[in-house]
């Protein structure tokens, strides 16, 4: 990792993706979340099992290397905070990748560079003369980014103390292109050549560069790899390694796996894999064929002149389909036929509909290409702004003066702004002749307005907000903040756009306390200010206006099925799952009500079929399914040739906002990794090291062979509850469409569901009720893995923590990890079925102890 900065397209503003974490809306920060000071690991959301460190951020584990009988488990820390910043070398070892005690930083940032991912291994012969045969180096090759220049290059630091201390190489760095996008080296032997290996991304080109030395000082370029299978964000921290092939040895492949973000399979941050072979010089892909959707019956293909039926409003889509690209817009590439619905009419400012008749549901699924902005549907948004909400106006900012607000700063100055500032945008969206704007002498001022304390006597406080996105979570913020006891309960920040948008929380919790409403800016670099108007108690929700580029199935007036683009004017395959409102009366909307960067919406090729489309990003390998295993990599040298791998347990969709203190940031448990032929095709698989069964307290809470039959029901004879399980479960199929485990059940509906679909044979993990769910809009979801069915009969292995949950199907070739931040006293086990019976043939429930030496 990580300077997480990339460009995408040439209408966007280009950001650090280390800021991209989205806009909080109604964001839940419990009052742990702005902790400070020391960890004492009984926090709520703490890992009892899970590696964190006692205090601040952590992401991508780096420099993973077995030496004297030690695993050494590096990873991307700062040392100065729990947000993303001054990046150094945390260290963590362990004996049997289990239990963890935490080091003393082992690499640390400097006035001149961070110091980002990157790997480490034993120069067992000396080669480069760091240290003697006798007592050889550990050498951690890592991206030096230079704070001035935000060059990445390639940079060495050793450590003759078993890895204790480490000494920056004075001839760094070592290999140099002048590239900001060019990080996250991976080194090895490689014995037939005897030569020292490093594969090494160059992100922002989706591909993956292969360099070979002697000493690890003077490298030669061998090949590149890419672009191929997932590309919808920056490639980042590759791993490259031999395995055998269902156990034999005399059948190896290599697996190249290359974690991506954003572009996951859940969304956000993903890692995933190619299989093929590795010469020495090349990696080559096995071929996987080419991709033919399903047929069905075409409902719209734009091929005519005009939409016929089809009816729009607003600019956006013109009057008849495209032939392609439209001026201004780059080449617009994988439509069908002669022409497609293309909402750039007018730009990425315009904005519009384009809606069918209405139709009756008879198919199981609508197939379609698509491509544009990666602005996704949310639930409770509307095309138009509705009323002001009634209530109790805390702040209009009318008549010219703050009133009894406080003023801190020069960002805000004495009153209240008539509109926008000099040398900013149209500032738009505000009510009445006054708002609360930072933007006074523009981005690089600061400060804050403090309203008087009142007392919360309504269900939800509504605002308009506009400005920058810099969540209160992360340094340098652009945030509104509710404060209760002196502590930030909510907030919230824009959207990188100037026009002012509702916004609201719900407060009904705290119905009776006394509050007080902050608005900051702390931030002077792009969109380094704030908008924001009419803060009223209400006892309704203020709407907000939609800001989607998608294509949405509605039935009955509701939005039930969503698909989006993803950054990119390439149109792909997608699906939406009609099954449920078979008979009943739909239609199909597109829609374009972004005028931001990427503000537009392609789409063609509508096809009512009986299976689904299935895209290239599903077509892609995954090692993990789950919206939170990214930056995977594996050790180096470990005993016995095993390759064992351990990823971020974290996607930074949402990374800045995750509601822990004084640390923020976990890793997955270690897994053991092999290749398996699951139908007919070789696929990555992965299980948790053996050595995670020694924390297994007791004898297992048993649960009996049983069936259920559309009902959930508490496992076993109710022994099986905890925040920390090691759950084994088979089942025999029936007749249910769903069914599987719920973990973390308590009060108030909280559950984590983790299910097995039958009608599509799919695993599932269901995070939409599992506690704190609203500090991301795009955090709660359901996380899907394809996974067949064995002689009919479904094998879970579910590893339960206080803040997570892994699910490993089958025999590891379906893998889901998610993050939970659930009520401490949801602690509840069930057994579910839906729509029909399924048998439980056995469960198993272990309570699990802590890792931590």
């Amino acid at each position: 990792m990580t300077s997480r900065s990339v460009s995408r397209h040439a209408r966007t503003r280009m950001i650090a993706a280390t800021a991209t974490v989205c806009a909080l809306s109604a964001a839940l920060l419990a009052p742990q979340a702005v902790a400070s000071g020391t960890g004492t690991y009984s926090e709520t959301y703490r890992p009892l099992f899970h590696y964190t460190p006692q205090k601040n951020w952590m992401n991508d584990p780096n420099g993973l290397v077995y030496y004297r009988g030690e695993y050494h488990l590096f990873y991307q820390y700062n040392p100065n905070g729990s947000s993303w910043g001054d990046m150094s070398w945390g260290h963590a070892v362990s004996t049997d990748l289990v239990h963890w005690k935490e080091l003393p930083l082992a690499l640390s940032h400097d006035d001149e560079e961070m110091v980002f991912s990157g790997s480490a291994v034993v120069d067992w012969n000396n080669t480069t003369g760091f240290g003697t045969k006798k007592n050889p180096p550990m050498v951690a090759i890592y991206t030096s980014h230079d704070k001035g220049t935000g060059t990445q290059a390639q940079s060495l630091a050793y450590s003759n103390d078993g890895g204790r201390t480490f000494t920056k190489y004075d001839g760094n760095p070592v290999i140099d292109i002048g590239s900001k996008e060019f990080r996250d080296p991976k080194v090895q032997w490689y014995a037939p050549t005897g030569s020292w290996l490093m594969t090494v991304s160059l992100s922002t080109e989706h591909k993956v560069r292969f360099y070979s030395s002697k000493n690890l000082k003077d490298w030669d370029r061998l090949s590149e790899f890419g672009p191929a299978g997932a590309t919808g964000g920056v490639w980042e921290c590759p791993d490259l390694f031999p395995l055998a092939v269902d156990g034999n040895k005399k059948n190896i492949k290599w697996v190249l796996v290359v974690n991506i973000n954003p572009g996951g399979i859940a969304g956000g941050s993903g890692a995933q894999y190619f299989v093929g072979d590795f010469d020495g010089a090349k990696f080559t892909a096995d071929d996987k064929g080419s991709y033919t959707p399903p047929t069905g019956t075409v409902v719209q293909d734009f091929e005519d002149s005009g939409f016929g039926a089809w009816t729009t409003t607003g600019t956006a889509f013109g009057q008849g389909p495209a032939a392609g690209a439209l001026t201004g817009q780059g080449p617009v590439t994988g439509f069908e036929g002669k022409g497609l619905a293309n909402s750039f009419h007018a730009g990425d400012g315009g904005t519009g509909t384009l809606s069918s008749p209405a139709f009756t549901v008879d198919s199981p699924y609508l197939n379609f290409k698509i491509a544009g902005g990666r602005h996704p549907h949310r639930a409770g948004t509307v095309q138009e702004r509705g009323p002001v909400p009634e209530g109790t106006v805390l702040a209009d900012f009318e008549g010219g003066t703050y009133g009894g607000w406080a003023v801190t700063g020069d960002a805000f100055g004495t009153a209240p702004a008539t509109g926008g500032h000099a040398g900013q945008q149209e500032v738009t969206g505000f009510l009445g002749g006054g708002l609360a704007n930072s933007f006074l002498n523009g981005d690089s001022t600061t400060g804050s307005l403090a309203s008087p304390e009142f007392t919360i006597d309504e269900n939800y406080i509504d605002f308009l907000i506009g400005g920058g996105n810099h969540p209160a979570s992360r340094a340098e913020p652009t945030a509104v903040e509710l404060l209760v006891d002196g502590k930030v309960v909510r907030s919230a920040t824009g959207h990188d756009g100037e026009a002012l948008d509702w916004d609201s929380w719900d407060v009904r919790e705290l119905v009776g306390k006394r509050a007080q409403i902050k608005i900051v800016d702390q931030n002077t670099g792009g969109w380094g200010h704030l908008n924001v108007d009419h803060i009223v108690l209400s006892d309704t929700r203020a709407q907000p206006v939609s800001r989607e580029t998608a294509v949405n199935l509605v039935v009955d007036g509701e939005v039930v099925g969503s698909a989006t683009g993803s950054d990119s004017e390439t149109l792909d395959w997608a699906s939406i799952d009609m099954r449920p409102y078979a008979g009943k009366q739909a239609r199909i909307q597109i829609v374009d009500m972004n005028t931001g960067g990427w503000g537009q919406i392609m789409a063609d090729r509508f096809t009512a079929a009986a299976t689904p489309a299935r895209s290239a990003l599903q077509r892609a390998d995954w090692a993990d399914y789950g919206k939170d295993y990214y930056a995977a990599v594996s050790w180096e040298n470990a005993p016995g040739g095993e390759r064992n791998m351990i990823g971020w347990m974290n996607n930074w969709e949402y990374s800045g906002s995750v509601p822990t203190s004084p640390w923020r940031g976990a890793q997955s448990v270690p897994r053991q990794m092999a290749l398996r032929t699951v139908d007919g095709r070789i696929k990555l698989t992965s299980r948790p090291v053996s050595g995670l069964t020694s924390l297994r307290e007791g004898r297992p809470a048993p649960a009996g062979t049983t069936t259920v039959t559309s009902t959930s029901q508490p496992l076993g004879d109710g022994a099986a509850k905890g925040g920390a399980l090691d759950i084994e479960a088979a089942f025999s199929l029936a007749d249910a469409d769903r069914f599987g485990i719920k973990v973390r059940t308590g009060a108030g509906g909280e559950e984590t569901v983790i299910g097995y679909d039958t009608t599509t044979q799919e695993l599932y993990v269901d995070r939409t009720r599992s506690g704190a769910v609203d500090f991301s809009d795009t955090f709660p979801g359901v996380q899907r893995a394809p996974l067949r069915a064995e002689k009919g009969k479904v094998k879970l292995r579910i590893l339960v923590d206080r803040s997570s949950v892994e699910v490993f199907g089958g025999d590891g070739e379906a893998v889901i990890t998610d993050q939970v931040f659930p009520d401490p006293a949801s602690q509840g086990v069930e057994v579910f079925a839906e729509n029909g019976s399924v048998r439980l043939d056995r469960a198993r429930v272990w309570h699990l102890g802590s890792s931590r030496r």
